[in-house]
């Protein structure tokens, strides 16, 4: 079976917002995280998106709490690392520090700026409700120091313009093929979740480059058949979503990704392993 028929799983375990308040799971230390990591490398993920926590579950950019954490998922298997540069209200300056001084295999970058929000109808009121600022000069910013440090970008796209956002990029030879797009359904504010929607981000890249659809709450999971049935991959995770189906909390971040493979094979297509993974991002 050839590589264009393999499915890259990542997952992401712990996310910026979510808390053990709302799922129990959450991980929130290096070793929590580096072992939520292992689980799901068990079952089949072979990259691990990263958010850092304090111990008591609060967002951080320490670089000594991303060391441990990278440090730590080393100690236990050969996973592809990505870290995130996603967070609201800290300097472009703090949210890449990180990734120069660290240089994971991947680094997340977010292709614009967005009303980023969550809704809920029962209380017919707002959850959160952010603006998330990654105007032009800042994506620039922090592919000049990826670039710099050998960590390949993934492109973190919420709507339709950001993955033209790319072209200007593309031509300054800050970003060269195969590009590794990630294709965000579901927030608020961004591009809804349908397969339709779905479709037309991925005829949006060139033919050379690889994407994956993260969806959000339970869309993920129709979002991930839609990503098997379309040809790309997939990312799970509690930082994405907590159910398995509807009323039935996921236990870890493997149970998700034990599902994911479930239905990868039900499409008929096969799990890349680490090393296909990389062939396949160009690592």
């Amino acid at each position: 079976m050839s590589l264009k028929d393999k499915v890259i799983i990542t997952v992401a375990p712990t996310g910026l917002v979510a808390n053990r308040n709302q799922c129990p799971a959450i991980p929130y230390t290096p070793d929590e995280i580096a072992s939520e990591a292992y689980r799901s490398y068990q079952e089949g993920a072979s990259v691990v998106h990263i958010h850092a926590r304090e111990n008591d579950g609060t967002p951080t950019q320490r670089e000594e709490v991303y060391k441990a954490i990278k440090d730590k998922i080393i100690s236990k298997c050969d996973m592809i690392i990505n870290f995130s540069t996603g967070t609201v209200g800290v300097p472009k300056e703090e949210r890449i520090k990180h990734i120069t001084n660290l240089k994971p295999d991947l680094g997340a970058l977010n292709m614009g700026s967005m009303n980023y929000a969550k809704y809920s109808a029962k209380k017919k009121g707002f959850v959160f409700d952010f603006v998330f600022e990654n105007p032009f000069s800042t994506i620039e910013f922090f592919l000049r120091h990826m670039l710099e440090a050998g960590v390949k970008p993934e492109l973190e796209c919420f709507d339709t313009g950001h993955v033209n956002n790319a072209m200007p990029f593309i031509d300054m030879g800050l970003l060269k093929p195969p590009i590794q797009y990630s294709f965000i359904m579901g927030v608020l504010g961004g591009i809804a979740a349908t397969k339709e929607n779905l479709t037309h981000q991925a005829r949006q890249i060139d033919a050379r480059s690889t994407w994956e659809v993260i969806g959000i709450s339970l869309e993920q999971w129709s979002m991930v058949r839609a990503a098997l049935e379309l040809g790309g991959n997939i990312r799970v995770g509690l930082e994405d979503n907590f159910y398995l189906e509807e009323n039935v909390m996921a236990k870890s971040n493997g149970d998700l990704v034990k599902k994911a493979v479930q239905m990868t094979r039900e499409c008929g297509r096969n799990v890349a392993t680490v090393a296909e993974a990389k062939k396949m991002l160009g690592l």
